[in-house]
């Protein structure tokens, strides 16, 4: 069969996709690919106004192309990672472009590309990794295709903790309940590993003991967990005071602390101010807003990650459970805000609220560029975006962190 259609490859999308243009004047979007790339494309599937396909073969190679470490990211297509076909300056300078992209677009704003600042490690860094389970094989989904899994024997952005636990897992799955659908790997601010393991509910499980002693055997001492969906996450074995492994925490959590220090360093002088931390995870921001002697107030919607915090944190910050939008009139008025929403950002109340608050500065950490820069639209008439940063949080993909700093009017 011949191949289809050559397009050259013009940049690359939030998701990762390279952006090139059918003979047709549709834009395609085509995985794996890079910047000024000449390629021969495969089962192109046409929409009413762009296209995807793939890579037959590779015609001219763009500047960036590197050979990637991991088996898996060719042989078996994983889906896992989307950029580890191109060298770190290159994938540095994507997400730079895909930031920029967003801010001006979206955010309309007059903002160059930010630089991006790169990680220490572009291996071995995750603590946190989520595999499928399914017909017998622990693995990840292949790149467009996401009915199909492959089995992991090692994924290189884990962690070594979290490889030893991967391990030792795929030689203990026979005690694994016949209805997994997910197994949930990682390695808590402790240092301690755990496993969760996820099924779609109805079936009690009682096996989770006899896991935990087959890893133990194998020289991993980890927390097993049980996580019906739509029920409670219940620790089933490994350690008789476990951590709350379904808790929100940094899956990068050396790079996370560069990305909260340099959100925190942007507001400037908190002493003697008022400060909310929205969204506020286990409380890393409250701890260190309240030590440089802010008065803060902290939203979470999880209350578990809230018990965590109230335990381990000082008493002096207030702390209120729910989600921000429904604990906004409860907040006294700030004179700086720190908040790292999820991946879908603020709600346009939250975005209304912080508007009239009048806080003179505004620290916003964001994991996806798009919603980052919504709200800074959003925000524009009461605050002026002052500086954003972006930091390779996670090496090999599309993913992208970002600092936005805002001052206001």
């Amino acid at each position: 069969m011949s191949a289809g259609p050559e397009v050259t490859i013009r940049s690359i999308a939030g998701g990762g996709d390279g952006v090139g243009t059918l003979p047709d004047g549709r834009t395609v979007f085509v995985p794996r690919t890079a910047p000024g790339d000449t390629v021969a494309l495969a089962d192109v599937r046409t929409h009413a106004r762009f296209a995807r396909g793939r890579v037959d073969h590779i015609i001219t190679p763009g500047p960036g192309r590197a050979p990637p470490p991991c088996m898996h990211y060719t042989r078996d297509a994983c889906g896992g990672c989307q950029l580890m076909h191109l060298d770190l300056p290159e994938q540095r300078a994507i997400k730079g472009r895909i930031v920029g992209d967003a801010l001006r677009r979206i955010g309309r704003l007059d903002l160059p590309d930010p630089e991006v600042y790169p990680a220490p490690s572009p291996l071995g860094y995750r603590a946190k990794v989520t595999f499928t389970v399914r017909q017998g094989r622990i693995g990840y989904h292949r790149v467009g295709r996401p009915d199909e899994v492959f089995e992991v024997e090692q994924c290189l952005i884990a962690r070594p903790s979290v490889t030893a636990l991967h391990t030792a897992l795929r030689n203990a799955r026979q005690h694994l309940p016949p209805d997994a659908a997910r197994v949930v790997l990682r390695e808590d601010a402790d240092g301690h590993p755990h496993l969760v393991v996820e099924t779609p509910g109805g079936r009690a499980w009682t096996g989770g003991a006899a896991l935990a002693r087959a890893l133990a055997a194998a020289g991993v001492a980890a927390t097993v967990w049980w996580h019906p969906e739509d029920g409670a996450p219940r620790a089933m074995g490994g350690t008789d005071t476990p951590w709350p492994a379904t808790i929100f925490e940094q899956v990068h959590p050396e790079m996370g602390r560069t990305v909260r220090a340099a959100a925190l360093e942007a507001l400037g002088s908190v002493g003697g101010q008022v400060a909310w931390d929205l969204y506020a995870g286990i409380g890393d921001a409250t701890v260190e807003l309240f030590r440089a002697g802010a008065a803060v107030t902290s939203v979470e919607s999880d209350p578990r990650a809230v018990a965590i915090a109230t335990t381990r944190g000082p008493m002096g910050p207030q702390r209120l459970v729910g989600r921000v939008e429904d604990r906004l009139r409860e907040l006294p008025d700030p004179d700086v805000i720190y908040t790292n929403p999820p991946r879908t950002g603020m709600d346009a109340r939250v975005t209304e609220a912080i508007a009239s608050s009048g806080a003179r500065r505004i620290g916003y950490v964001s994991c996806d560029p798009a919603t980052l820069a919504r709200d800074l639209a959003r925000l524009a008439a009461t605050h002026r975006v002052i500086g954003v940063m972006a930091f390779d949080q996670f090496p090999q993909t599309a993913h992208v962190e970002c600092v936005a700093t805002l001052e206001h009017r």
